[in-house]
């Protein structure tokens, strides 16, 4: 008799140790709270360096109005698992730039981390590991990939926060102008306040070769959204409600190259264009008249399939 209660005990245990967690509402609420229109403060300095005759980079900074929101959702109502959160920059009442993309995943098991030279490897977590955890998957402009960092959101203290370290291409604002390091060490720290949020960031620029990986600065980032008057981003909206169709065909296939893909290899131009570019300009003729997303697909996946290795 005891030992058949023992067998029951342990099922019991097995079968909810598991079974997946619902997502908290207390997160769903955080990732949520990051959305609206804000005004952004861009803040990067190199604070160290290792190489005493290292001469450090000017401070970076850069102002911007950006409208930040829930483009897709799914899951169970009220707990949803994933989100699509799309990025879009307004300047003025004319000009409009598609920004970055990031994917909150619940306890995601599948994720490509980054290794150098526009190459990402697939990497497979077991559900232990990110057992309550999110996945950010962050996405350039043009929806190809970018870093993924599985972390949990704590709740504590009256502070609301995520936090993950992961390696990363080099940011736009560096990789046309310098060629001295080839991986970014990201640490990123989102952090729910009640003007908006803040993403704060500890970055190591990482030399990465056949020796190894050497440390050549370290930088402080600071990107405050604050949120602002949403007429501010009147033109943010119009403009998504004109090109979701196409943009949503973009990530759609993006997702179905990279689902089967062990490793990613990115071709930075084909001759003389960049992929960013072929997808605004595809885009700009599929949108002339009437969508044919059925039309459409096919030729966003040859143009995308031109820049992989």
């Amino acid at each position: 008799m005891k030992n058949y209660a023992l067998t029951l005990c342990m099922a019991a245990v097995y079968s909810l140790s598991s079974a997946q967690n619902a997502p908290k509402p207390a997160d769903v609420a955080a990732i949520k709270a990051q959305c609206g229109c804000h005004d952004v403060n861009f803040v990067y300095a190199e604070t160290f360096s290792p190489d005493k005759l290292y001469t450090f980079k000017d401070r970076y900074t850069a102002k911007g109005t950006e409208l930040v929101f829930v483009d897709e959702e799914r899951g169970s109502a009220g707990r949803p698992d994933k989100l699509v959160i799309q990025h879009i920059l307004v300047m003025g009442d004319s000009v409009v730039v598609k920004h970055w993309r990031e994917d909150w995943h619940f306890e995601h098991t599948n994720l490509l981390a980054f290794d150098q030279n526009a190459t990402w490897k697939r990497v497979t977590k077991t559900p232990a590991e990110v057992n309550g955890q999110w996945t950010q998957k962050v996405f350039e402009v043009d929806d190809s990939p970018r870093y993924e960092g599985s972390a949990t959101w704590i709740h504590a203290d009256g502070k609301t926060y995520w936090e993950s370290t992961v390696d990363a291409p080099l940011p736009r604002r560096e990789y046309t102008k310098r060629h001295d390091y080839n991986v970014m060490r990201r640490t990123n720290r989102h952090r729910i306040v009640p003007t908006g949020y803040v993403h704060e960031q500890d970055n190591d620029k990482i030399i990465r070769s056949e020796a190894g990986d050497q440390l050549l600065a370290s930088e402080k980032g600071l990107n405050t959204y604050t949120r602002t008057d949403d007429q501010k981003c009147r033109a943010g909206k119009e403009w998504w409600a004109k090109h979701r169709a196409y943009w949503v065909d973009v990530r759609t296939v993006w997702g179905e190259v990279l689902v089967n893909r062990s490793t990613v290899a990115l071709r930075g131009q084909v001759k003389g264009m960049v992929l960013g570019r072929e997808l605004d300009d595809l885009g700009k003729t599929a949108l002339t008249s009437t969508y044919d997303s059925k039309t459409t697909r096919p030729l966003i996946r040859q143009t995308i399939e031109k820049y992989l290795k």
